[in-house]
C-alpha cells in the first residue's frame, strides 16, 4: 500500500490496481493538466491538476464501496475507475473539449480506446480486472458506475471541495465524508438514505455559488474562449492531427501554439493574461432566442460578420453564448419518509437556485480593447441586441 499526502483528504491509501495505475503514462500525464485551466488566471492559487484530483476522486470511492458494502473485484474495478476518469481530458481540461468533441466524435468521459489497449489495459488485466467494464463505470454505466458519474458521483463531491480549498472561496466546502456515508440505492438508483435533504442541497448550493464564482468568472471564459479559437486554427492550418492534440499537456499545447503565426498571438494573450475585453455582456432575456439557439457553424459566421461590419480582423471577435441553465444535481434521489423523492419536489431550494442561474446567465462578446466600441456597435446591429443592454465595462 502506498500512502500519498492530499491536501485536502490528508492521505490517500493506494493499493491493488489502483497502485499500479499511478505510474502509467496516461494518468501521470494529468500532473501537467491543471484541473481549473483558465480560472487560474483569475485566482492565483488555482493550480491544482488532474492528477489531484483523480487521487481525492479514488479515495473517497474507497470510502463510499466500504460504507456500500462493496468488496472485492467489483470494488477494485470501480476504483480503478475513479482513478481512470479523467485520463480522457485534453490539454486545458474542458477549455478545449468541445474542439475535440466536433473532432474526434466523443466526449472525455469515452475511454473506451484509452482503457482497453496498451499500458492501462495491461496493468488492469493483471490485477483480473476487465478494461471494459472499468471503461463502462467510468462513463457512469450501471449500477456501480453511477458512484463515478452521475447525480450523486464522488468526481463532483471532490471537486468542488479541492477547487474551493485551491482558490481560497468559501463556496464549495460541503462535506465529502458525511455524504458518501450517507449514500444508498433505491431501485438500482444511487440516492441518499433517509434525513439528508440538507446534505442534497449542499451540493446544489455549492456548485451555484461555484459556477457564478469561480467557473463562470468572465475573465476564465474571454481566457477560454481565445484558447478555443487557437486551437481551432491551429489544427485547421498545421499538419498536427487531433488524436495527437488530445493528448498534449498544458504546456505542450501553449509551446505548440507559440510556434506557428496563426495562433502565436493568442498564446502571447495567455501567457501575458493581456486578454480581450468584453465589448457586449447581456443577461438572458436581453438576448434573441435565435441567437441563444446558435450552434458552432453559426456562431463562427457570427464572429466573421460581426468583425466584418466592425472593419477589424475575424480573430479579433469572439462571439459567446453559453447553453440554457441548468441543474442536473436537482434530479438527485434522496429518500423521504421512507420514499424515493427527487430533490426538486422536495426542496424549495431548487427553485429558487434555478432562478438564481437565469439571473447570473451572460452572453458575451469579446474583442480588443481598441476596438471595443466598433465590435459592440457591429454585434448589436448583426445580431439584434439591444445597444443599452449590451454596455459593458471591464
Amino acid at each position: 500500500m502506498r500512502a500519498i499526502k492530499d491536501a485536502v483528504h490528508d492521505y490517500v491509501e493506494v493499493e491493488g490496481a489502483a497502485r499500479d495505475l499511478l505510474d502509467t503514462r496516461a494518468v501521470q500525464r494529468l500532473r501537467h493538466v491543471k484541473q481549473l485551466s483558465t480560472v487560474r488566471l483569475v485566482y492565483p492559487s488555482a493550480n491544482h491538476t488532474r492528477f489531484e484530483h483523480s487521487l481525492g476522486v479514488y479515495h473517497l470511492a474507497r470510502r463510499a464501496l466500504t460504507h456500500l458494502g462493496v468488496d472485492g473485484a467489483r470494488a477494485e474495478a470501480v476504483q480503478a475507475a475513479a482513478l481512470l476518469h479523467d485520463v480522457g481530458h485534453g490539454p486545458y481540461g474542458h477549455q478545449t473539449e468541445p474542439v475535440i468533441e466536433r473532432r474526434l466524435g466523443r466526449h472525455h468521459d469515452e475511454v473506451d480506446e484509452l482503457l482497453t489497449e496498451g499500458e492501462i489495459a495491461a496493468v488492469l488485466e493483471s490485477h483480473g480486472l476487465d478494461p471494459g467494464v472499468v471503461a463502462d463505470h467510468v462513463a457512469g454505466e450501471a449500477r456501480l458506475g453511477q458512484l463515478v458519474s452521475g447525480e450523486l458521483d464522488v468526481d463532483r463531491m471532490d471537486y468542488l471541495v479541492r477547487d474551493a480549498h485551491h482558490t481560497g472561496v468559501p463556496y464549495g466546502t460541503i462535506d465529502p465524508g458525511r455524504l458518501v456515508r450517507t449514500l444508498t440505492f433505491v431501485d438500482g438508483d444511487l440516492a441518499l438514505a433517509e434525513g439528508n435533504v440538507p446534505s442534497a442541497e449542499s451540493l446544489l448550493v455549492a456548485r451555484a455559488l461555484m459556477n457564478a464564482t469561480v467557473y463562470r468568472h468572465h475573465v476564465s471564459r474571454i481566457a477560454g474562449k481565445t484558447l478555443e479559437r487557437a486551437s481551432e486554427r491551429l489544427l485547421d492550418e498545421t499538419d498536427l492531427d487531433a488524436e495527437t492534440f488530445a493528448r498534449l499537456t498544458d504546456d505542450e499545447l501553449l509551446a505548440t501554439l507559440r510556434e506557428h503565426p496563426a495562433t502565436e498571438d493568442a498564446a502571447r494573450r495567455l501567457t501575458d493574461r493581456d486578454l480581450f475585453k468584453r465589448a457586449a455582456w447581456l443577461e438572458l432575456d436581453d438576448v434573441p432566442e435565435s441567437v441563444r439557439a446558435m450552434d458552432h457553424a453559426e456562431t463562427r459566421e457570427a464572429e466573421r460578420t460581426v468583425a466584418d461590419r466592425a472593419g477589424v480582423d475575424g480573430r479579433e471577435v469572439l462571439v459567446d453564448c453559453p447553453g440554457e441553465p441548468s441543474m442536473p444535481e436537482s434530479g438527485t434521489t434522496v429518500v423521504v419518509d421512507g420514499q424515493p423523492r427527487t430533490l426538486h419536489e422536495q426542496s424549495p431550494l431548487v427553485e429558487g437556485l434555478q432562478a438564481a442561474q437565469r439571473a447570473q446567465w451572460r452572453m458575451g462578446v469579446y474583442a480588443p480593447e481598441r476596438h471595443r466600441e466598433a465590435v459592440r456597435e457591429a454585434a448589436t446591429a448583426v445580431l439584434g441586441l439591444d445597444e443599452e443592454a449590451a454596455v459593458a465595462t471591464g
